[in-house]
């Protein structure tokens, strides 16, 4: 029976020209491992700050900022660095990092000196590990399938992703409930660290970096260059800047609205997160056939109709819809399906047109000057919310978080840029 079963696997995976890559199949499972420890730690981390440190809209407001704030310091910088080194020792070393910057949370959890200010650096530390990490693992994953494979890796990976939302929400909540927020920041740690194993099992024939004789700021200043004479990726830069300021916005306030205004458990958000899952499946299912048939200008407008939806109904989501706190517990999933469904639906067609437009030699400067351009004014949308909800409501920010999500679309609708792009 074993081995009709191993003949079968093998067979499958020869006729999958990803799959049958040993080499891709260990950089899926690392990331697959890190998405893992990423699910429990992006509920932990605000919940810790929620209900262990009591934080103020304001001071969640400062937190999220605090993950976004890196990349207006270092995306650029960051950039012409890894266009100069090898990616591959980057990564693994920005993971090592990031395991061990949040072992020092329950530790300090444990010696009771937790307090915002830790869990701001956390956010920081881990902003910035991103931002280089993130950008090396942009750059191997297009050297290791190819250009033309890259929307069939991206929904790979959103099936995997959509694999780990549906099973990590439920233990992430758990957790948290049995063992609080801190202690089930070792979940993430683990997670980092068991991706770096299997990271170090990826053969990988990197080219030697280009030598280059110019000054840092004049390969910055090549970035930015390249990004304007691209009408296109301009276009869809711009865009992606606004949707992460309106996001920001939202981040900030979506734990400590869940939790305080519509009265939800940490068990409960665990198990909403799941319905999550399910959308990042769906999306995986319908987004190539969404490119192949409507081509990817259309499907990045379909996944921000979802998300500003979203934005839009949990700002008038009540306490207890229809009189029921349980109706309000499936609302509150059915948007989260709706919301993890759009986002895939946008990004994944943008960061596959923006890399199929970049030479390799501009890679890691256009990864880099994008997300600078993308992220640098994100801070400033969880900085506005914590700053209205200090001073009206938490819903109230929710409402103008709405507001800029429909202002958004409608001229995204407007863009012939993206409405007319077929591949």
């Amino acid at each position: 029976m074993l081995t009709v079963f191993r003949t079968r696997f093998s067979a499958w995976l020869s006729q999958d020209n990803l799959l049958k890559s040993r080499d891709f199949r260990n950089y899926w499972a690392s990331g697959v491992m890190a998405q893992v420890g990423n699910v429990v730690g992006t509920l932990a981390l605000p919940l810790c700050a929620v209900l262990i440190l009591h934080a103020t809209p304001a001071q969640m407001g400062i937190l999220t900022a605090c993950s976004a704030i890196p990349f207006a310091v270092f995306a650029l910088p960051a950039g012409v660095w890894l266009d100069r080194h090898y990616k591959l020792p980057i990564l693994l070393a920005s993971k090592l990092v990031q395991a061990a910057a949040l072992l020092v949370i329950p530790l300090a959890y444990w010696l009771g000196i937790l307090s915002m200010p830790w869990l701001y650096a956390l956010a920081a530390l881990q902003g910035t590990c991103a931002i280089v990490g993130g950008g090396a693992e942009q750059v191997l994953l297009n050297l290791l399938v190819g250009r033309g494979n890259m929307v069939e890796a991206q929904s790979r990976f959103a099936t995997s992703d959509s694999v780990v939302k549906l099973t990590a929400p439920g233990l992430a909540g758990l957790l948290i409930q049995w063992l609080s927020a801190p202690i089930a920041l070792i979940i993430n740690a683990a997670g980092y660290i068991f991706s770096l194993l299997l990271m170090r099992r990826v053969k990988l024939e990197e080219p030697a970096p280009e030598p280059s004789d110019k000054h840092p700021l004049a390969d910055i200043a090549d970035g930015f260059r390249f990004i304007f004479t691209q009408r296109l990726l301009c276009v869809l830069v711009t865009c992606a800047g606004f949707w992460h300021l309106i996001y920001f916005g939202y981040a900030a306030m979506a734990v400590i609205f869940a939790t305080r205004d519509l009265g939800m458990t940490a068990g409960q958000l665990g198990a909403a997160q799941i319905l999550g899952g399910l959308g990042v499946m769906f999306s995986a299912f319908v987004m190539r056939p969404l490119d192949r048939n409507y081509g990817p200008g259309v499907t990045i407008l379909i996944g921000t109709v979802m998300s500003c939806a979203v934005f839009i109904l949990m700002a008038l989501l009540p306490a207890k819809l229809f009189g029921s706190s349980t109706a309000t517990f499936f609302a509150y999933a059915s948007l989260t399906f709706l919301f993890d469904c759009g986002v895939l639906l946008f990004f994944v067609p943008y960061v596959a047109l923006r890399q199929k437009v970049t030479p390799d030699a501009m890679m890691g400067r256009m990864i880099s000057t994008t997300r600078f351009l993308t992220t640098a004014i994100a801070p400033l949308g969880a900085l506005t919310t914590g700053y209205i909800a200090s001073h009206s409501s938490t819903r109230t920010a929710l409402a103008c978080v709405s507001v800029g999500g429909l202002a958004l679309l409608a001229g995204m609708m407007m863009s012939k840029q993206i409405r007319s792009v077929r591949s």
